[in-house]
């Protein structure tokens, strides 16, 4: 891919307007202000005679019970609420030193990422992804959403994985790929569980799911406008041995097995893959000033919002990974991430989140001209 290149849609020209700022995912509490009790000095005043509020005998200020009628004169302040607990200080992304309240790393210096520009999910032991707004960018709008359940044995039994990432020439595209990459998983988690689905259903329900993440676009940015916001959708299931995925635009999934071909299992909407169909080389079509110009998206505006799917009955023992253009954009062809992928593990081993965490390190070495999403799930064979 051509280095800097910004996704953009193809059909029409659309004028490139500046990125939004992206939207934390968390706010930031204020402190609340605390009052202090001390003594005063001791108050010599004589002491002041008033009617009991029940039988109207005098009774001294101060007093706890009335001596005629034995009323209660002194009600109880009510308690304060609990102090506000203080969060648990963050790990620098960088060095692993201490966050400051400041957002600064009290060791290295450098400024943390906020939640919406680098966040990691590990719903399970062999799932797990790393969503980061790379170097160039000065927002992140790629998105992830990573769910996973487990057998009674505490194995894997279905992994879902979903990447979207926002089209940079319409604004509020971060908040659409975040709203339409939950959403997604959300309408996938409502159907895990109860027995297996079987890859005629799951491509039933990623029908579904894709159509529930272009509503929630619509929902999170409901106004009218010339130039609405939009994303890709890639999105994995892996049910036992069954690897069902579909896709809308460029973001990816690719099957990378420990010994053996890797595949890539999507097929891309885009200028590049249209001209590689027509005869172009790879290399030439990727590297291409068009090659992000996508051709299929979801928001307001989309004219074809159905996800190709593809399904796949996995016999050997390997990585599924969904992933966004900032990560593929320099390693395209399968081979070649494959390669990226076993190198990086043999450096930081089979950790999910750390094996992702490695290849946005690695996409981020190469320039980190875009955002960069890696989701993973690992897949054994019974038995072995």
């Amino acid at each position: 891919m051509s280095e800097g290149a910004e996704e953009t849609r193809a059909p029409d020209a659309v004028p490139t307007v500046e990125e939004s700022p992206a939207e934390e995912i968390l706010g930031e509490e204020s402190p609340a202000e605390e009052s202090t009790a001390h003594d005063g000095p001791a108050d010599d005043s004589p002491a002041l005679s008033t009617p009991c509020p029940v039988c109207g005998e005098p009774v001294t200020t101060g007093d706890a019970f009335c001596e005629a009628c034995g009323a209660t004169l002194i009600v109880a302040a009510a308690p304060t609420a609990p102090p506000t607990a203080v969060e648990a200080a963050r790990a620098c992304v960088y060095c692993g030193g201490t966050v400051a309240a400041d957002g600064y790393c009290e060791q290295c210096g450098q400024r943390a990422p906020t939640e919406r520009e680098h966040w990691a999910e590990a719903p399970h032991p062999l799932v797990g992804g790393v969503c980061d707004r790379g170097i160039r960018h000065p927002a992140n709008e790629d998105a992830m959403a990573i769910g996973a359940v487990a057998a009674e044995d505490g194995a894997l039994s279905t992994a879902l994985l979903v990447v979207c990432d926002g089209v940079s020439s319409t604004p509020d595209s971060d908040t659409a790929s975040l709203a339409a990459a939950r959403a997604a998983l959300s309408a996938l988690q409502a159907e895990v569980g109860g027995g297996a689905r079987g890859a005629e259903r799951w491509g039933a329900l990623l029908q579904m799911a894709t159509a529930r993440a272009s509503g929630a676009i619509d929902a999170a940015v409901p106004e009218k406008r010339d130039n609405p916001p939009s994303c890709t959708f890639t999105a994995a299931i892996l049910e036992g041995a069954l690897l069902v995925t579909g896709n809308v635009g460029d973001s990816r999934c690719y099957w990378i097995p420990d010994a053996g071909t890797p595949r890539q299992l999507t097929v891309d909407d885009s200028w590049a893959q249209e001209q590689i169909a027509s005869g172009m080389s790879r290399a030439e079509a990727e590297t291409s000033k068009d090659a992000h110009a996508i051709t299929r998206w979801l928001g307001a505006d989309a004219h074809d919002e159905e996800p190709r799917l593809s399904t796949t009955v996995l016999g050997e023992a390997g990585w599924v990974l969904a992933c966004s253009d900032g990560l593929w954009n320099y390693a395209s062809p399968a081979e070649d991430l494959a390669a990226v992928l076993h190198e990086a593990r043999q450096r930081v081993g089979s950790d999910p989140v750390t094996l992702a965490e490695a290849l946005v390190a690695w996409a981020n070495e190469q320039g980190g001209h875009d955002n960069i999403t890696a989701a993973l799930a690992r897949f054994e064979v019974p038995g072995e």
